[in-house]
């Protein structure tokens, strides 16, 4: 869900949750701000417009969408924007640089979430702010069940460790947190759908181009044929007059680097 290589508009996805998103960021007109995971870089942009005597960085591992980001940036014309291929979980960032550091549903796939964020942390100004959008728990986003697993249901477990839910418990995110130097976690619930296409062939499409080598390794033509006949189903299922939507749940997610 949070894989940026994918091929259609994810940002169209996410429109809703990230109006919220970009509400609860704050950023203000000096910030520097730090965008983790940005993508194509469309919080990276958003913030660099509300930081207009401040700057906005974006890092992500992906050089396709990173090329992206900085054409989007020059062909609106923002200056005070800039983006590095890196990961963000060793990456050596200036030391106490950033007055708020961001990221849609960019943190959720950290090996060691604890050392992961506790590099970040170490690239904040004491007192910076944390301001995450992460997945609710599976159970909780429809989305999931029918798009992100081609295997037929039953047939496997979700693998163990990071992934798109592994935030989901704020009991546990707020120890990861707080064991790498933040305080004050807080978690706000956003109840908002995602937007796979403006009709059930459109949408299919494009949750077609999701299920790429990797997810489909290993399967036979008749246990592809089967996802392709469920996901027609649930898109047809889930289609309204204004598009395709799955329900879902995520967190807004705020704290703060120790002082």
């Amino acid at each position: 869900m949070a894989d940026h290589s994918r091929l259609f508009d994810y940002d169209a996805e996410l429109r809703p949750h990230n109006e919220i998103f970009r509400a609860a960021a704050r950023v203000g007109p000096r910030d520097r701000v730090l965008d983790i995971g940005c993508g194509a870089g469309q919080t990276t942009r958003e913030a660099a417009r509300a930081a207009v005597e401040g700057t906005a960085v974006g890092v992500d591992r992906s050089a396709q969408m990173l090329e992206r980001a900085r054409r989007l940036s020059r062909d609106q014309g923002l200056s005070n924007v800039t983006y590095e291929q890196a990961d963000a979980q060793v990456h050596r960032f200036p030391p106490a640089r950033f007055d708020v550091c961001i990221s849609r549903f960019g943190t959720m796939f950290f090996a060691d979430p604890v050392a992961a964020f506790t590099n970040i942390g170490l690239a904040l100004r004491p007192a910076a702010r944390l301001v995450l959008l992460v997945w609710q728990g599976r159970d909780r986003n429809a989305w999931d069940s029918v798009i992100s697993q081609p295997r037929d249901p039953g047939s496997d477990s979700p693998a163990p460790g990071p992934g798109p839910f592994s935030l989901a418990d704020p009991a546990f995110t707020e120890e990861v947190l707080t064991a790498a130097g933040f305080t004050d976690a807080g978690f706000t619930e956003v109840d908002e759908p995602v937007y796979y296409g403006p009709d059930s062939a459109a949408a299919f499409d494009n949750v077609t181009r999701l299920w790429d080598e990797n997810r489909l390794a290993g399967l036979d033509a008749a246990t592809v044929e089967r996802a392709r006949t469920r996901l027609r189903a649930a898109l047809d299922a889930h289609s309204t007059d204004s598009g395709v939507y799955f329900d879902s749940r995520a967190w807004i997610v705020e704290a703060r680097r120790h002082s």
